[in-house]
């Protein structure tokens, strides 16, 4: 798989719903319900970051889930995209690109959405074939002006903004020409986890999907 159809794959993938949820799952058993009211909710692509010892697992159970899309984040080496691939993922997330890690998702066939911050970053990927790209961490970064400026000459590539979005400024990002959703995390806060409420993230989900109306 190229870069440039990893790029049209996951493109595809964020053009499903206005925002990506970001998934940190300390509890595998978690996932599938967790996973059921982000989909009912409207949020079908979901990234499962590998940040705790039952990600994996967690992409395991999400991949059953009917209407879900699980990818995994936080990819950072070639280990990490062939046990996201073994697990399940249709599509990979890192904060950055390497060269080794661009190649394990070629090789195992795992569409990538790369991280970049700067319009270098931006540049040597799309030099790569990379249309379709993660800005991270977005308000650390720039934030939504950033991503504007970066558009101006560079109008080619796509973004999903993450790192600090949130509802408050979630259309500032939206509402750019380059942007085709964002990452964030407030869909699945971890005191509702924790609890089983699953209407209530239900409720987030729908709120966060009514963001693309």
């Amino acid at each position: 798989m190229t870069p440039m159809a990893q790029s049209e794959a996951t493109r595809a993938i964020a053009g499903r719903a206005p925002i990506i949820p970001v998934l940190v799952i300390g509890d595998a058993a978690r996932a599938a319900p967790l996973a059921e009211a982000l989909v009912a909710g409207g949020l079908p692509a979901l990234e499962v970051t590998l940040r705790t010892p039952a990600a994996l697992d967690a992409i395991r159970a999400m991949a059953d889930v009917t209407g879900g899309i699980v990818g995994a984040g936080t990819l950072l080496t070639p280990e990490d995209v062939r046990a996201a691939k073994a697990a399940g993922a249709v599509f990979g997330v890192s904060p950055g690109a390497t060269p080794r890690l661009i190649e394990a998702c070629i090789a195992e066939e795992l569409p990538l959405l790369p991280g970049a911050a700067t319009a270098t970053e931006v540049m040597t990927l799309f030099e790569q074939g990379y249309d379709m790209l993660k800005f991270f961490p977005a308000e650390a970064a720039g934030g939504a002006a950033a991503l504007k400026a970066i558009g101006a000459p560079i109008p080619q590539v796509s973004f999903c903004p993450t790192g600090g979005v949130s509802p408050a400024n979630a259309m500032s990002y939206l509402s750019l020409p380059n942007v085709i959703c964002a990452g964030g995390s407030w869909v699945a806060p971890s005191d509702l986890v924790a609890a089983g409420d699953w209407a209530g993230i239900e409720a987030l989900a729908r709120a966060a999907a009514a963001l693309g109306a």
